[in-house]
């Protein structure tokens, strides 16, 4: 039986449109219980997705694994990163209402090893130990054409390390043997999969964080920049989205709801996750994109922070979290945040 779309007149949309949403009513669970709102579940987000009834989440924000190194995916390779986060978008569509939003929050790989790009060591001139320039190596070579690198070195009073990283731009003793490393813009990726599962990208932000220098310790040697902002990509499922300013009063409208650059600070320690972010964030999306008593997603739940706040904005929530520690951490604070909640609240339908 086809689920009941009472926001949307189907017979107004096209035809395609109608059938993908139309398709979406079709569950895939079978005998298995549809995930309960106000609960944590631990395990894949790719198997607990299809078990979340059709059509009832109106808002799914979460933040992935950035494939930057972090102890929790340090198991994945680049193209099961991308496999995995392809996987979870398609997914999300059969689940969230008809103008409904998916929200994710991620940041560009800084880091991204690319075995095609040239090894090359950095010059880095103000660090040098010795005076000694390319030039003067050219101009001895010049006058001593029978000198191999060692005589160089000894004729010029430096290193034969030396001598070969101002010929050569390398490290004779371990730099650049590695492989380099480049910026990955994740923009591009976002969208591709986006629009292959049926979303639209809708809108983006920009959070600008504290500079995060532990992710940074190689700007160094570079004029790459410090690490202080993360981005957030708003997917639209085609439906009728209600749009009610009345969830933000005049100022909020004015300092953050309409400004696609948003400053708070990120959390100082993260002793209990690596990889915690501010409740302010998911407090303001949850604010934007759906209405009290209404079921917000976090398929990727971590340390609770989405579901604290939905709590605090009398929103449902349902979390998934494949790490049985992460999950007892988000349990906690959970518990706590329903202790501090001035009411229960009703299950918009």
């Amino acid at each position: 039986m086809l689920p009941e779309h009472k926001e949307i007149n189907f017979s107004r949309l096209p035809k395609e449109l109608q059938k993908r949403l139309l398709g979406t009513g079709a569950t895939a669970t079978g005998p298995t219980e549809p995930l309960a709102p106000n609960k944590v579940y631990l395990g894949d987000a790719r198997t607990l997705l299809p078990r979340i009834a059709p059509d009832s989440i109106a808002l799914s924000v979460w933040s992935p694994p950035y494939f930057v190194g972090k102890k929790y995916e340090s198991h994945l390779t680049f193209d099961a990163w991308q496999s995995l986060l392809k996987s979870v978008i398609q997914l999300h569509f059969p689940v969230i209402k008809p103008g409904g939003f998916v929200v994710v929050n991620i940041a560009d790989i800084l880091c991204f090893r690319d075995d095609s790009m040239p090894r090359i060591q950095a010059e880095a001139v103000d660090r040098r130990k010795s005076p000694v320039t390319r030039e003067d190596i050219l101009a001895a070579m010049r006058n001593h054409p029978d000198y191999n690198r060692y005589r160089l070195a000894d004729f010029l009073g430096c290193s034969e390390q030396t001598i070969d990283r101002r010929l050569n731009g390398n490290n004779i003793r371990g730099g650049k043997y590695d492989t380099q490393t480049r910026v990955k813009v994740v923009a591009g990726l976002i969208e591709d999969w986006a629009l292959s599962a049926g979303f639209y990208l809708y809108d983006r932000r920009v959070w600008v964080k504290d500079p995060a220098w532990e992710n940074s310790r190689w700007t160094t040697l570079s004029y790459k920049s410090v690490d202080e902002f993360e981005y957030l990509y708003i997917l639209w499922k085609p439906g009728v989205t209600k749009v009610d300013r009345s969830r933000l009063s005049a100022d909020e409208w004015k300092e953050w709801g309409l400004r696609a650059v948003w400053t708070f600070p990120s959390v100082r320690t993260n002793d209990e996750h690596e990889a915690m972010f501010p409740v302010e964030l998911p407090r303001r999306v949850i604010r934007l994109f759906s209405d009290p008593g209404e079921v917000v997603l976090d398929c990727f739940l971590g340390s609770g922070t989405t579901a604290v706040a939905a709590i605090q904005e009398e929103r449902h929530f349902i979390g998934v979290e494949i790490q049985k520690q992460y999950l007892a951490l988000a349990e906690r604070r959970i518990s706590a945040a329903r202790a501090n909640a001035s009411c229960l609240f009703p299950l918009k339908r």
